[in-house]
Protein backbone atom coordinates (compact mmCIF):
# COMPACT_ATOMS: atom_id res chain seq x y z
CA UNK A 1 0.00 0.00 0.00
CA UNK A 2 1.21 3.42 -0.17
CA UNK A 3 1.57 3.81 3.34
CA UNK A 4 3.77 0.66 3.72
CA UNK A 5 6.83 2.05 3.57
CA UNK A 6 6.20 4.59 6.56
CA UNK A 7 7.09 3.98 10.08
CA UNK A 8 5.23 4.17 12.92
CA UNK A 9 4.91 8.14 13.30
CA UNK A 10 3.78 8.79 17.02
CA UNK A 11 1.41 11.32 18.23
CA UNK A 12 4.25 14.10 20.24
CA UNK A 13 1.95 15.80 23.48
CA UNK A 14 2.73 18.97 25.28
CA UNK A 15 0.79 19.87 28.40
CA UNK A 16 -0.06 23.90 29.91
CA UNK A 17 -1.99 25.17 32.88
CA UNK A 18 -5.76 24.22 31.00
CA UNK A 19 -8.66 25.11 32.89
CA UNK A 20 -12.23 25.22 31.88
CA UNK A 21 -13.65 28.25 30.00
CA UNK A 22 -16.17 30.62 31.91
CA UNK A 23 -18.71 30.12 29.10
CA UNK A 24 -18.72 26.57 28.99
CA UNK A 25 -21.41 26.47 25.97
CA UNK A 26 -19.01 28.64 23.84
CA UNK A 27 -15.45 28.84 22.65
CA UNK A 28 -13.57 30.23 19.65
CA UNK A 29 -11.74 28.48 17.19
CA UNK A 30 -9.51 28.79 14.52
CA UNK A 31 -7.71 26.99 11.77
CA UNK A 32 -4.39 28.07 10.42
CA UNK A 33 -2.15 26.63 7.59
CA UNK A 34 1.47 28.38 9.20
CA UNK A 35 3.47 27.50 6.43
CA UNK A 36 5.96 26.56 8.82
CA UNK A 37 6.26 30.75 10.06
CA UNK A 38 8.27 31.57 6.93
CA UNK A 39 6.05 34.15 5.85
CA UNK A 40 3.75 35.04 3.22
CA UNK A 41 6.00 35.13 -0.15
CA UNK A 42 4.85 31.42 -1.39
CA UNK A 43 5.64 32.39 -4.96
CA UNK A 44 8.14 35.28 -4.76
CA UNK A 45 10.61 33.04 -2.64
CA UNK A 46 9.93 29.88 -4.92
CA UNK A 47 11.12 32.31 -8.24
CA UNK A 48 13.95 33.17 -5.85
CA UNK A 49 15.04 29.38 -4.95
CA UNK A 50 15.19 28.75 -8.54
CA UNK A 51 18.43 31.51 -9.34
CA UNK A 52 19.74 30.33 -5.80
CA UNK A 53 18.71 32.87 -3.85
CA UNK A 54 16.68 31.43 -0.46
CA UNK A 55 14.80 33.99 1.28
CA UNK A 56 14.27 34.94 4.34
CA UNK A 57 18.20 33.98 4.45
CA UNK A 58 18.36 34.53 8.79
CA UNK A 59 15.52 31.46 9.20
CA UNK A 60 15.40 30.96 12.82
CA UNK A 61 14.89 35.15 13.58
CA UNK A 62 12.35 34.83 10.83
CA UNK A 63 10.39 31.91 11.98
CA UNK A 64 10.74 32.98 15.63
CA UNK A 65 9.42 36.70 14.30
CA UNK A 66 6.38 35.16 12.59
CA UNK A 67 5.34 32.73 15.75
CA UNK A 68 5.25 35.40 18.03
CA UNK A 69 3.37 37.63 15.33
CA UNK A 70 0.60 35.13 15.38
CA UNK A 71 0.75 34.42 18.91
CA UNK A 72 -0.31 38.75 19.18
CA UNK A 73 -2.75 37.94 16.83
CA UNK A 74 -4.52 34.87 18.33
CA UNK A 75 -4.67 36.66 21.87
CA UNK A 76 -4.79 40.54 21.11
CA UNK A 77 -8.37 40.51 19.51
CA UNK A 78 -7.31 42.89 17.11
CA UNK A 79 -8.22 40.52 13.64
CA UNK A 80 -10.16 37.75 15.55
CA UNK A 81 -11.21 37.03 19.51
CA UNK A 82 -8.83 35.44 21.43
CA UNK A 83 -8.90 31.66 20.72
CA UNK A 84 -9.22 28.81 22.83
CA UNK A 85 -8.73 26.03 19.88
CA UNK A 86 -6.44 26.72 17.40
CA UNK A 87 -5.70 24.22 14.61
CA UNK A 88 -2.76 24.28 12.34
CA UNK A 89 -1.46 22.62 8.97
CA UNK A 90 2.30 22.78 8.01
CA UNK A 91 3.82 23.03 11.26
CA UNK A 92 7.18 22.32 10.85
CA UNK A 93 9.64 20.50 13.87
CA UNK A 94 13.02 21.06 13.52
CA UNK A 95 13.32 21.32 10.20
CA UNK A 96 15.83 23.32 7.61
CA UNK A 97 13.28 25.42 6.13
CA UNK A 98 11.79 26.36 10.02
CA UNK A 99 15.19 27.18 11.19
CA UNK A 100 14.83 24.40 12.93
CA UNK A 101 12.19 25.46 15.38
CA UNK A 102 9.21 23.28 16.44
CA UNK A 103 6.45 25.83 15.67
CA UNK A 104 3.31 24.25 17.03
CA UNK A 105 5.31 23.45 20.44
CA UNK A 106 6.95 27.41 20.59
CA UNK A 107 3.14 28.95 19.52
CA UNK A 108 1.67 26.75 21.78
CA UNK A 109 3.86 27.84 24.87
CA UNK A 110 3.27 31.46 24.22
CA UNK A 111 -0.15 31.04 24.00
CA UNK A 112 -0.51 29.00 27.36
CA UNK A 113 -1.92 26.20 25.41
CA UNK A 114 -1.70 22.48 25.61
CA UNK A 115 -1.06 20.73 22.21
CA UNK A 116 -1.06 17.75 20.31
CA UNK A 117 1.26 17.34 16.97
CA UNK A 118 0.40 14.98 14.32
CA UNK A 119 4.02 14.06 12.25
CA UNK A 120 3.44 13.32 8.82
CA UNK A 121 6.39 11.14 8.48
CA UNK A 122 8.28 12.39 4.81
CA UNK A 123 9.76 9.27 3.31
CA UNK A 124 13.79 9.93 4.37
CA UNK A 125 16.22 10.21 0.62
CA UNK A 126 13.35 9.59 -1.65
CA UNK A 127 13.42 11.89 -4.45
CA UNK A 128 9.41 13.68 -5.02
CA UNK A 129 7.54 12.86 -8.16
CA UNK A 130 7.12 15.62 -10.58
CA UNK A 131 4.69 18.08 -9.78
CA UNK A 132 2.21 20.18 -11.60
CA UNK A 133 4.19 23.54 -12.22
CA UNK A 134 2.03 25.80 -9.64
CA UNK A 135 2.77 23.30 -6.90
CA UNK A 136 6.38 23.72 -7.69
CA UNK A 137 6.85 27.01 -5.20
CA UNK A 138 6.44 25.21 -2.07
CA UNK A 139 10.29 24.65 -0.46
CA UNK A 140 10.74 20.77 -0.34
CA UNK A 141 11.90 19.37 3.01
CA UNK A 142 15.51 18.29 2.34
CA UNK A 143 16.06 14.86 0.92
CA UNK A 144 17.68 14.08 4.34
CA UNK A 145 16.04 16.61 6.73
CA UNK A 146 16.10 15.12 10.04
CA UNK A 147 12.58 17.73 10.64
CA UNK A 148 9.66 16.71 10.12
CA UNK A 149 6.62 18.85 9.26
CA UNK A 150 2.46 17.32 10.57
CA UNK A 151 -0.92 18.99 11.53
CA UNK A 152 -1.48 19.87 15.35
CA UNK A 153 -4.17 21.29 17.28
CA UNK A 154 -4.02 23.53 20.23
CA UNK A 155 -6.13 24.29 23.06
CA UNK A 156 -6.66 26.05 26.31
CA UNK A 157 -8.90 23.24 27.65
CA UNK A 158 -7.07 19.54 28.36
CA UNK A 159 -6.63 17.45 25.15
CA UNK A 160 -8.53 14.16 25.43
CA UNK A 161 -9.04 11.04 23.22
CA UNK A 162 -6.28 11.77 20.47
CA UNK A 163 -6.34 9.99 17.16
CA UNK A 164 -3.97 10.07 13.88
CA UNK A 165 -5.68 9.91 10.83
CA UNK A 166 -3.44 8.26 7.63
CA UNK A 167 -5.49 9.71 4.77
CA UNK A 168 -5.37 7.73 1.15
CA UNK A 169 -2.93 9.70 -0.95
CA UNK A 170 -1.47 8.34 -4.17
CA UNK A 171 -0.81 11.47 -6.77
CA UNK A 172 2.44 12.29 -4.64
CA UNK A 173 3.48 9.37 -2.60
CA UNK A 174 6.79 11.97 -1.17
CA UNK A 175 4.06 13.92 0.66
CA UNK A 176 1.93 11.67 3.30
CA UNK A 177 -1.47 13.51 4.21
CA UNK A 178 -2.70 13.47 7.57
CA UNK A 179 -5.49 14.80 10.04
CA UNK A 180 -5.70 14.68 13.74
CA UNK A 181 -8.26 14.56 15.91
CA UNK A 182 -9.10 15.46 19.83
CA UNK A 183 -12.12 15.57 22.11
CA UNK A 184 -12.22 19.01 24.08
CA UNK A 185 -14.49 19.16 27.79
CA UNK A 186 -16.28 22.65 27.65
CA UNK A 187 -18.05 22.33 31.05
CA UNK A 188 -19.83 19.51 30.38
CA UNK A 189 -20.46 19.54 27.10
CA UNK A 190 -17.27 17.11 25.24
CA UNK A 191 -16.72 18.53 21.81
CA UNK A 192 -14.80 16.28 18.80
CA UNK A 193 -12.48 18.21 16.72
CA UNK A 194 -10.78 17.37 13.51
CA UNK A 195 -8.44 19.04 11.92
CA UNK A 196 -7.38 17.88 8.36
CA UNK A 197 -4.84 18.72 5.29
CA UNK A 198 -6.06 17.46 1.99
CA UNK A 199 -3.46 17.01 -0.64
CA UNK A 200 -3.45 20.29 -3.53
CA UNK A 201 -2.29 17.39 -5.99
CA UNK A 202 -5.68 15.36 -5.64
CA UNK A 203 -8.06 15.83 -9.15
CA UNK A 204 -11.47 16.34 -7.25
CA UNK A 205 -11.97 12.53 -6.47
CA UNK A 206 -8.71 11.86 -4.49
CA UNK A 207 -9.73 15.18 -2.18
CA UNK A 208 -13.11 13.54 -1.77
CA UNK A 209 -11.59 9.93 -0.79
CA UNK A 210 -9.43 11.77 1.66
CA UNK A 211 -12.46 13.54 3.05
CA UNK A 212 -14.50 10.14 3.31
CA UNK A 213 -12.07 9.13 5.72
CA UNK A 214 -11.93 12.10 7.81
CA UNK A 215 -15.99 12.09 7.70
CA UNK A 216 -15.65 8.41 9.22
CA UNK A 217 -13.56 8.90 11.95
CA UNK A 218 -16.33 11.64 12.80
CA UNK A 219 -18.92 9.33 12.64
CA UNK A 220 -17.72 7.64 16.10
CA UNK A 221 -18.80 10.48 18.04
CA UNK A 222 -22.12 11.61 18.23
CA UNK A 223 -21.93 14.82 20.13
CA UNK A 224 -21.29 18.44 18.82
CA UNK A 225 -18.34 18.27 16.54
CA UNK A 226 -15.99 20.78 14.37
CA UNK A 227 -14.44 19.77 10.72
CA UNK A 228 -11.76 22.44 9.70
CA UNK A 229 -8.43 22.45 8.50
CA UNK A 230 -6.91 23.47 4.44
CA UNK A 231 -8.82 21.57 2.56
CA UNK A 232 -7.05 22.91 -1.04
CA UNK A 233 -10.01 23.65 -2.53
CA UNK A 234 -8.37 25.96 -5.50
CA UNK A 235 -11.01 25.86 -7.79
CA UNK A 236 -14.78 26.78 -7.65
CA UNK A 237 -15.89 22.87 -8.35
CA UNK A 238 -13.63 21.70 -5.63
CA UNK A 239 -14.97 24.01 -3.44
CA UNK A 240 -18.57 23.66 -3.89
CA UNK A 241 -17.85 19.48 -4.06
CA UNK A 242 -16.08 19.82 -0.71
CA UNK A 243 -18.78 21.59 0.67
CA UNK A 244 -21.98 19.54 -0.66
CA UNK A 245 -20.00 16.18 0.31
CA UNK A 246 -19.50 17.51 4.16
CA UNK A 247 -22.73 19.14 4.48
CA UNK A 248 -24.28 16.24 3.26
CA UNK A 249 -23.11 14.37 6.55
CA UNK A 250 -25.13 16.56 8.45
CA UNK A 251 -22.60 19.89 9.00
CA UNK A 252 -22.99 23.30 8.02
CA UNK A 253 -20.53 26.45 7.63
CA UNK A 254 -21.29 29.75 7.34
CA UNK A 255 -18.68 30.99 5.25
CA UNK A 256 -19.35 31.65 1.68
CA UNK A 257 -17.50 29.62 -0.88
CA UNK A 258 -15.46 30.71 -2.32
CA UNK A 259 -14.35 33.36 0.70
CA UNK A 260 -10.56 34.04 0.30
CA UNK A 261 -7.79 32.22 3.07
CA UNK A 262 -5.16 32.34 0.21
CA UNK A 263 -3.06 34.32 -1.57
CA UNK A 264 -0.19 34.52 -3.76
CA UNK A 265 1.04 36.76 -7.15
CA UNK A 266 -2.29 38.92 -6.55
CA UNK A 267 -4.39 35.13 -6.65
CA UNK A 268 -7.06 34.99 -3.73
CA UNK A 269 -8.47 31.56 -3.40
CA UNK A 270 -10.79 29.83 -0.70
CA UNK A 271 -8.83 26.66 0.53
CA UNK A 272 -9.56 26.89 4.34
CA UNK A 273 -12.88 25.63 6.48
CA UNK A 274 -14.69 25.68 9.82
CA UNK A 275 -17.91 23.45 9.81
CA UNK A 276 -19.60 22.29 12.92
CA UNK A 277 -21.98 19.41 13.38
CA UNK A 278 -24.73 19.56 16.31
CA UNK A 279 -23.29 22.89 17.09
CA UNK A 280 -23.62 26.59 16.36
CA UNK A 281 -21.38 29.03 14.57
CA UNK A 282 -22.33 33.00 15.38
CA UNK A 283 -19.47 35.15 15.05
CA UNK A 284 -17.07 34.10 12.13
CA UNK A 285 -14.24 35.91 10.34
CA UNK A 286 -11.06 35.80 8.04
CA UNK A 287 -8.48 36.98 10.57
CA UNK A 288 -6.07 39.61 8.29
CA UNK A 289 -3.64 41.26 7.96
CA UNK A 290 -1.35 38.43 8.93
CA UNK A 291 2.45 37.72 7.28
CA UNK A 292 3.74 34.85 8.91
CA UNK A 293 2.06 32.80 5.97
CA UNK A 294 0.42 32.60 2.24
CA UNK A 295 -2.54 31.39 4.31
CA UNK A 296 -4.93 33.60 6.51
CA UNK A 297 -6.23 31.66 9.72
CA UNK A 298 -10.14 31.76 9.81
CA UNK A 299 -12.15 31.57 12.77
CA UNK A 300 -15.57 30.73 15.08
CA UNK A 301 -17.43 31.54 18.08
CA UNK A 302 -19.04 27.72 18.35
CA UNK A 303 -22.10 27.31 20.67
CA UNK A 304 -22.67 23.86 21.19
CA UNK A 305 -26.21 23.10 21.70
Amino acid sequence: SDLAFLPEMPLETGAAVTHELPDSSRFVIGSYNIRYAVGQRLISSGIFRKVNLNFPRHRNDAVEKNIRLAADAFTQGAICPPLDVLALQEADKATARSGGRHVARELAERLGMSWVHAPAGIPRGQLPKTREWWLDFEEQIGLNDPGDTGVALLSRSPLHDLARIDLPWTECPWRPRLAVAATVQFGQQPVRILNAHIDPHSAGDGQIEQLEVVLAEAEKFSGATVLLGDFNTLSQQKCLDTRQLIESRGFTTPFPTGTPTWRGAGIRLHADWIFVRNARIGRWGVARPLSASDHWPVWAEVEVR
